[in-house]
């Protein structure tokens, strides 16, 4: 509850505001590439949900360069690697929600979503209750994937 009320409509873009930290464990960032990031996800579907976000603001696909994608699918090996490790999931949806009205929260600037999932991991509370049950915080997350991740 603590989180959820402090909580407050970022300005500007999250993701660069993340790209340019100094401060990782702030903007839940796990680890960098040369032109793309990796961090948790601060509203997640399902434990060690996180993203990889391109460095560059750019929110369409085709205005992404091949070495900025080619990063960030890197990344997203990674960071499977580094879930499966850790968590144990059965599967994946991995994704990519380009614009508003294909599901993008935050439509103008690209990034990939990993979501881990377990047979049985979507219950009532999601489709009755409108809330998402998560056994761990996120600061927890952060620190079993960062160990993983932060070469």
């Amino acid at each position: 509850m603590a989180w959820v009320g402090a909580s407050k409509a970022p300005a500007g873009c999250v993701f660069c505001d993340a790209s340019t930290t100094t401060d990782d464990r702030a903007h839940i960032v796990l680890s960098r590439g040369a032109h793309a990031f990796v961090l948790l996800n601060a509203y997640p579907y399902a434990s060690a949900h996180l993203m990889v976000a391109l460095t560059r603001h750019v929110g369409a696909v085709t205005d992404a360069r091949v070495e900025e994608l080619a990063d960030a699918m890197t990344l997203v090996q990674r960071a499977v690697a580094a879930i499966d490790a850790e968590y144990r999931p059965q599967g994946y949806n991995i994704g990519i929600n380009q614009g508003a009205v294909a599901g993008a929260g935050i439509a103008e600037h690209l990034h990939i979503h990993v979501v881990p999932r377990w047979a049985g991991d979507a219950n009532f509370m999601t489709s009755v209750g409108e809330t998402r049950v998560l056994p761990e915080t996120i600061d927890r997350t952060w620190e079993r994937l960062r160990s993983r991740l932060h070469a």
